[in-house]
């Protein structure tokens, strides 16, 4: 049985008389406490001090405690007995506990949320825009680019071609990505990482989200440069010129090479015209 999954105790474990907590190792030193039945408040504080006594004389470091949904009523026990938020999902909490007199390494929770913008040009040279009907730009007659956020799980070429699908109804084809954007703070205190992705239209009638999108439009893209908005704002008007340079010819951004390791697949993007030969070498060279 391998170290990550090593049961450690039983449901309840008796040593002497002192009852410890169900948990198994993780590979890092520390140990992960799932709660699968109820319990009582009272029996699980008591049941984690003589666990953490236990673990600490063991040696152990970082101790998890995954705690559903329906037994939330035992997060102040944890938290009085010195476990911190890490992260929360849809149906659990996750904390953390960290034993030894050394600084902690348990790594923060996910520092970024991930979204695209989306540049989408027909042959008639005009640039698929929107105007959405909630956000910051509700309400002010600007014309801006499809945008998202990535889901869990999800390749940012494939949320890019899904995102103009569902606020425009317009099917895509992914060409590569332009350019990418971070920010700090923007996001319930979060950074972001936004993607400009070029895309070629596959179909060319509109059908606006209707939940979110005010309209939408096929814009001259002379239209949607002169748009004061657009001029004004350093960020997104250099954004524009790396779309255009690309339509040009001038320009090339990073493409999608799809690669397979033991466990997955996955996605690295590459500039396509400065790595040509790396796609054809065999062996690495030194």
């Amino acid at each position: 049985m391998s170290a990550s999954s090593a049961l450690l105790d039983e449901e309840v474990r008796y040593k002497g008389t002192i009852e410890l907590l169900k948990a198994v190792e993780d590979q890092h030193g520390g140990v992960i406490i799932n709660i699968e039945e109820p319990m009582d408040s009272y029996d699980f504080a008591s049941m984690l001090q003589d666990s953490l006594s236990q673990w600490r004389t063991q040696g152990k470091k970082g101790v998890w405690i995954k705690l559903p949904r329906k037994y939330s009523y035992l997060v102040a026990s944890a938290v009085e007995a010195g476990f911190k938020y890490h992260h929360a999902e849809p149906d659990y909490l996750m904390l953390v506990y960290w034993i030894p007199n050394t600084p902690n390494t348990i790594p923060a929770n996910a520092s970024h949320r991930i979204s695209i913008g989306a540049f989408v040009v027909n042959n008639n040279k005009e640039v698929l825009v929107v105007q959405e009907k909630n956000g910051r730009f509700s309400g002010k007659g600007i014309w801006k680019l499809p945008t998202g956020a990535v889901d869990e799980g999800e390749d940012v070429c494939d949320a890019a071609i899904r995102e103009v699908k569902e606020e425009t109804g317009i099917d895509t084809e992914f060409v590569e990505i332009l350019a990418f954007r971070e920010r700090h703070k923007c996001f319930f205190q979060k950074s972001e990482i936004l993607f400009i992705c070029m895309l070629q239209p596959r179909s060319f009638n509109i059908q606006s989200q209707v939940s979110e999108i005010e309209d939408a439009k096929w814009m001259a893209i002379e239209d949607y440069v002169a748009q004061p908005f657009l001029q004004q704002n350093e960020l997104f008007d250099f954004l524009t010129k790396v779309g255009l340079s690309k339509l040009k010819g001038k320009y090339s951004g990073f493409s999608t090479l799809l690669t397979s390791t033991s466990s997955c697949k996955s996605h690295v993007y590459i500039n396509k015209n400065d790595s040509a030969h790396l796609l054809t070498s065999k062996h690495h060279q030194p």
